[in-house]
């Protein structure tokens, strides 16, 4: 097979983490949601995970300051809206209004849950240590919520620029995973 040279610059859209995701906080009795999409998962039990979130984004400032936030996984039902999420700030705009989706309570922070989201993860920072030089913030999961009635929740992925596919056909192989 004849390969050809890739852009770095592309890199992402080969090797994507997993599925967008809506990140909500609240400060100062302010709720807002942020598209992300640079995240890992670190360890199972207790589930940790890593996020990138950039210094010149709102959120940044609100998830540094309160230690806490909702990782909100939507489907492709809510495309145009995590997009739209996406494509404007926070700062001066109330998300939840002009993307019409519902706040929730979280059981044990004070950020939102996303109602129309498949699964929603009350996570709080555990390390801020690589904050400063790469944004990014480890977060524990202390509550997972999934909506039983999706059985084949069809996510969406992004692979750069506008660039986007969803999560297909579901195949079980052998595995010695536990």
């Amino acid at each position: 097979m004849t390969k050809k040279l890739f852009p770095l610059s592309k890199v992402y859209g080969l090797i994507e983490p997993g599925p967008v995701v809506l990140v909500t906080t609240t400060r100062k009795g302010r709720a807002n949601i942020m598209t992300m999409s640079w995240h890992m998962m670190i360890d199972f039990e207790p589930p940790i995970l890593g996020c990138v979130i950039s210094n010149r984004n709102y959120t940044f400032d609100i998830v540094k300051a309160t230690r806490e936030c909702v990782i909100n996984i939507p489907t492709v039902e809510l495309a145009e809206k995590v997009v739209g999420c996406g494509n404007t700030s926070g700062r001066k705009t109330d998300k939840f209004r002009t993307f019409g989706l519902t706040q929730a309570s979280a059981s044990c922070i004070s950020a939102p849950i996303i109602d129309e989201c498949y699964a929603n993860l009350e996570c709080k920072v555990v390390d801020g240590k690589m904050v400063a030089k790469y944004n990014l913030f480890i977060l524990e999961v202390l509550k997972a919520w999934v909506d039983p009635a999706n059985k084949d929740p069809r996510t969406i992925h992004h692979r750069g620029r506008d660039a986007f596919m969803v999560a297909g056909e579901a195949i079980k192989l052998p595995s010695k995973m536990k």
